[in-house]
C-alpha cells in the first residue's frame, strides 16, 4: 500500500474554553476555542465557519451545519449521530473516537482529514470529493459512499458490511484489510482494486455468480 501523507491539523497550544452557543451568536467565524464535555443541542447554522479548534466529548443533538467550512479542527470521543453536514468543505481535520451513526456530509470536500476508530454506521458521504483522506479502523456498515470522487483516499481495517459505493471509481484501492460479506459496487469501476481472499465470494456474487 501507497502510504499518504495527511497534514495534521493546525491548532495552536493555548485555546480559550467557551459556550459554543454563545460564540456563534456573538461571531460568524468561530475561532481558536475549546468546546469540551457539553451538549450541542438544535443550532441550525448555514455556512458557519470553523476553525483551529478543539471538540472534545461534545455531543450535537439536532443539529443542523449545511455548507459549514472545517479548517484545522480536532473532534475527539464526540457524538455526530445525525448531524447534518451536507455541503461541507472540511480541511485539515481529524476525527477520533467519535460516533457518526447517521452523520450526513454528502456532497461535500475533504482535503487532508482522519477518521479514526469512529461508529459511522448509516452515515452518507455520497458525491462528496475526498483527497488524501484516510479512514482508519471505522465502521461505515451500510454507509452511502456513492458517486464519490477519490484521490489518495484510503479505508484501513475498516468494517464495510453492506456499504453502497456504487458509481464510486475503486480502481487501484486497498481495501484488502477491511471486513465485509456484502458490499455494493459498479463493476467497470473496480478495476486493479486490491481485495483479500475473503472477499472473492462477495465480488462473485456482485458479478451474478452462484455460489455453491
Amino acid at each position: 500500500m501507497n502510504k499518504i501523507v495527511i497534514q495534521k491539523p493546525h491548532i495552536p497550544e493555548s485555546l480559550q474554553t467557551a459556550d459554543f452557543h454563545e460564540t456563534v451568536t456573538q461571531d460568524d467565524v468561530v475561532s481558536m476555542h475549546l468546546f469540551e464535555n457539553c451538549t450541542i443541542c438544535g443550532a441550525d447554522i448555514e455556512r458557519l465557519c470553523i476553525e483551529k479548534s478543539i471538540f472534545r466529548n461534545v455531543v450535537f443533538i439536532d443539529v443542523s451545519f449545511r455548507h459549514i467550512e472545517l479548517t484545522d479542527v480536532v473532534f475527539e470521543k464526540c457524538d455526530l449521530s445525525n448531524a447534518e453536514f451536507s455541503g461541507a468543505v472540511i480541511h485539515r481535520t481529524s476525527i477520533k473516537q467519535s460516533k457518526m451513526v447517521g452523520m450526513n456530509a454528502a456532497d461535500s470536500t475533504l482535503r487532508n482529514v482522519s477518521f479514526e476508530e469512529c461508529h459511522g454506521h448509516f452515515s452518507s458521504f455520497s458525491y462528496s470529493n475526498m483527497k488524501q483522506v484516510r479512514f482508519a479502523h471505522c465502521t461505515l456498515m451500510q454507509s452511502e459512499c456513492s458517486n464519490m470522487t477519490l484521490q489518495q483516499t484510503h479505508f484501513d481495517g475498516c468494517e464495510l458490511e453492506s456499504a453502497n459505493f456504487t458509481g464510486t471509481s475503486l480502481q487501484n484501492m486497498d481495501i484488502s484489510t477491511c471486513r465485509f460479506d456484502q458490499l455494493h459496487v459498479s463493476l467497470d469501476k473496480l478495476k486493479g482494486c486490491k481485495i483479500a481472499p475473503e472477499h472473492a465470494m462477495a465480488f462473485a456474487r456482485a458479478l451474478g455468480a452462484v455460489v455453491v
